[in-house]
This record gives C-alpha cells, structure tokens and sequence, in this order.
C-alpha cells in the first residue's frame, strides 16, 4: 500500500487541476472533535452474510463487479450487493467457480433482476469469468483459500489479488510516472474485515494500511466539504456531466489528490485524539455522507476499476 500512498502524493504535488487546500483538512478535522463518525458497515441491510466461507466468495464477486454505475440512472451500489446476496440465497452455488466462467450478460441480468442491459455488461460477464477461472486454477475455486493464504495480511491479500486476476490491477501511468490505485482490492479486503468484524476471515494484522478506495462518490464529497479545489475547466466538466476519459490526467489527480487528502485527514485526526485512526473508516464515514445527497455532483469515468 506504500506504493499508492507515494504515487498519489507524487500526483498531488504535480497536479493541474486538482489542489488540496489544507485549511479546508483543519476545518474539517475540527468539526469531527476528534473522531469519525461511527457507520456500521452494512448499515443498509443489503449485503449477504453467513460468518463462512460463502461469505468471502460473495464479497469477492461482488468487488470484481462493484464498478461504473453511473451510466444507467436509476442502477446503484445497492442493487449490486442485494441482487447478488437474492441470488445467493435462491441458490447457494449461483457462485462456484465453475459457474462463474459461464454466464452472460443476459444470465447476468437476470440474476441481479435487472430489466435492461447493465453498464460495461460485456466487461462485467469478462471479469466474472475471470474470477471464476483464476480461483479454479488456483484457490481450488474458493476465494476463502485466497484469504487464507495472505496469512491475515491486508498487504498480501491486495498483492495476491493483483497478481492473479488482473481486472483488479487499476493503476495508470501520469506525467510519466506509474500511479498505484488499487481501489476493488483494497476494499475486498475492507469488506472481509467489515463483515467479518474484523474476526475469522476479517481478521488483518495491518487493517491500517489499507488507504481509501477512490472511487466517484467520495472526491465530490470532499470538494464539497472544502478540502478538493478544482480548476475552473475541470469544474465546468463536471457541472455539464461531460465524461471524463479513464487515464486522462484530470482523472487521475480526482482519484490520486482524494487518497492523499483522507490520508492527511486520517494524520491529523490521529494527531488530535492520539488514537489510530483507519482510513477504511474515514472513507466509509464519507461515502456514506456522498450517497446520502442525491444532488451531488460526481465526474464521470467509463472504467471497470471503480
């Protein structure tokens, strides 16, 4: 995780259209009196939980799928984690490994109940295949043998996934330099240790190392909080809801600049209460706000990483 939090600070510094505003961080830190606000992970109800095995592989289809909703208006998050958990609850090998390699967009669908076709669709049956084969071959097709091997390292558990199943290797290169975001692994491995109360499969030696998840939902809540500035073309962009294309560098300094601010909020926050405090908390405390305001305006990426 080292290496996301050093090329998305070496972004911050040599950003063009994104700046962090420091004053924006203390206002912010000084307003929480020195702890996050508590947000129960699953607080909705929709996500499918049985303290087992099946549990991780729900968590791991749902994070190879947990992308790019933006598209079709009425389709959320939620959907995905419920429609998964149905499936599962309709039929407890919706999600072996076998059965994974073989579904198509329809199938798909159908299983989320979805009326149309789905946003990327045709890129979400591939990973889905993906998953399927590398735990196949690999994990005996079970994702609690991929956690199982980490040896209750988040780390490890990130480097594994990367390493065999390459839709979760979201990096991108910015002003020549590699940038390492990793945001559906990281909170993988976030979700096991939500769900999991950070107990059997949940269970991380260095949870603290994992950094936010940049995602759409959480820079829009920082510009609104004060702490993201953007220049006024970048502004416009997305107060017209154009798209913003994957790799360009404004996208990039959206996602790279919202790690590096939750990183120094997290700082401060720790340096005020000297306690640890958990950047997996920070970010669900503030995505948790964004999704709350359906007015917020987010850019718009087409991308498979978030």
């Amino acid at each position: 995780m080292e290496e996301v939090r050093e090329t998305s600070a070496w972004v911050a510094r040599n950003s063009s259209h994104v700046t962090i505003d420091s004053s924006g961080i203390e206002k912010v830190v000084e307003k929480m009196k020195e702890s996050i606000p508590k947000v129960e992970w699953d607080y909705e109800g929709i996500h499918y939980f049985d303290n087992g095995p099946l549990t991780v592989q729900y968590l791991f289809v749902l994070d190879a799928l947990n992308f790019c909703f933006w598209p079709d208006e009425d389709l959320t998050y939620d959907h995905l984690a419920k429609g998964l958990k149905d499936a599962l609850l309709n039929d407890n090998s919706a999600f072996d490994a076998d059965r994974l390699q073989k579904y198509t967009g329809p199938q798909l669908r159908e299983l989320l109940k979805w009326p149309r076709p789905l946003p990327l669709e045709e890129e979400r049956v591939r990973l889905l295949h993906e998953v399927g084969f590398e735990l196949e071959r690999s994990f005996a097709g079970k994702a609690s043998i991929l956690v199982e091997s980490c040896g209750k390292s988040a780390v490890k558990l990130v480097a594994l996934i990367t390493r065999h199943f390459p839709g979760f290797r979201d990096h991108s290169v910015y002003k020549g330099h590699q940038v390492f975001l990793y945001k559906r692994a990281q909170i993988f491995a976030a979700d096991l240790w939500g769900a999991f109360k950070g107990q059997g499969y949940g269970e991380f030696s260095d949870i603290g190392s994992i950094t936010m998840f940049a995602d759409y939902i959480v820079p829009a809540v920082l510009q609104q909080l004060g702490v993201l500035k953007y220049s006024s073309t970048l502004a416009n962009a997305i107060q017209a809801s154009s798209e913003i294309g994957a790799g360009t560098e404004e996208e990039v300094e959206l996602r790279a600049c919202t790690i590096y601010a939750v990183e120094k909020m997290r700082e401060l926050l720790s340096k005020k209460s000297g306690k640890q405090v958990l950047s997996v908390e920070l970010d669900l405390w503030l995505w948790s706000v964004g999704v709350q305001c359906p007015s917020l305006q987010h850019h718009r990426t087409l991308s498979i990483y978030y």
